[in-house]
């Protein structure tokens, strides 16, 4: 090799991006989706990367329908290359291993054939309209939730959707301006209201709603298993509490600008508080996590109120 190829090499795997890119894709093909799910790096980024590493022949591409998978080129590469890549596959940087892990886990799920949850996992086989929003309006469609209260309703933009399908609605929130905003979005619903209130002292009398929504909101509460008994307690019998909330993480500086209170729950932390909130916990699990770092991710959880017993 000339001097030049050395540095256009060496240029060219100088940017982290590509050099992950490239660690992936030493021994196995993967499309644009599995990349940016395992790396979090932005789709359109890793397009351009990739496009790149193509040109030069580090990378090639193979057209599967709609869909093109790619490899690392690994006769065509200079000594260079091989010297960069060998030397990060040794080393023990924690970005490359949280790549190879990430990798291992979503090959896993594939094998046992569990759901894969990358935003845009839909669209991998493109047909005109099939999208997550039109897959969410159908599932809507299903839908009959009777008696329903929205914990941490904000705006309202939430309930906006689930409207239609609850013989009630009722959203709270203790800021009174997202109060406001959510009861002119929502005023079109004769059947949905929208109040100030507290989740550590909801003013309904027990057994008063068929469901109860904790969307995104127990982080924020100052005591949450108060919250949560306070749920249960305005839950029916054989009544629903369906909580979302952040995974326990170490990313504070980030969430506390939010006016988080709690680092997330894990799913087993989550059951707990549900148990002992008088709850039968259904399911708590990791459902969601973000392609953006830190990758927060997103806990699902789902209790029933114990039915009533017949004597």
């Amino acid at each position: 090799m000339s001097l030049s190829e050395y540095v256009d090499t060496l240029n060219l795997l100088g940017d982290e991006s590509r050099l992950r890119l490239c660690a992936l894709l030493r021994d196995r093909e993967l499309c644009v989706t599995d990349l940016v799910r395992v790396t979090g790096i932005a789709q359109s980024r890793v397009s351009t990367h990739l496009g790149r590493l193509r040109e030069a022949g580090f990378v090639r591409d193979r057209r599967q329908g709609a869909q093109s998978f790619y490899a690392l080129a690994e006769s065509a590469l200079p000594p260079a290359a091989h010297a960069v890549l060998d030397g990060a596959a040794r080393s023990a940087d924690a970005t490359l291993a949280g790549d190879q892990r990430r990798l291992a886990e979503l090959e896993a799920e594939r094998r046992e054939g569990l759901p894969d949850f990358a935003p845009d996992d839909l669209e991998r086989f493109y047909s005109p309209g099939r999208t997550w929003q039109s897959l969410a309006a159908g599932i809507a469609g299903l839908l009959d939730l009777g008696d329903v209260l929205d914990v941490g309703a904000g705006d309202g933009a939430a309930a906006a959707v689930l409207a239609p399908y609850c013989r009630s609605l009722t959203c709270l929130d203790v800021n009174a301006r997202l109060v406001e905003v959510a009861t002119q979005r929502l005023a079109k619903f004769s059947h949905v209201r929208a109040l100030t209130a507290d989740v550590h002292a909801l003013p309904f009398d027990a057994d008063t709603f068929d469901s109860v929504l904790l969307f995104h909101t127990l982080t924020y509460a100052a005591d949450p298993p108060a919250a949560l008994r306070q749920c249960a307690r305005v839950l029916r019998p054989g009544g629903r509490l369906v909580v979302l909330c952040l995974d326990r993480h170490e990313q504070q500086e980030i969430t506390a600008r939010y006016g988080e209170l709690h680092p997330g729950f894990t799913p087993d932390a989550l059951r707990t508080l549900l148990l002992a909130s008088g709850l039968d916990v259904r399911t708590a699990h990791v459902a969601s996590r973000e392609l953006k770092k830190p990758h927060l991710q997103v806990v699902l959880a789902v209790a029933n109120k114990p039915a009533v017993r017949s004597s």
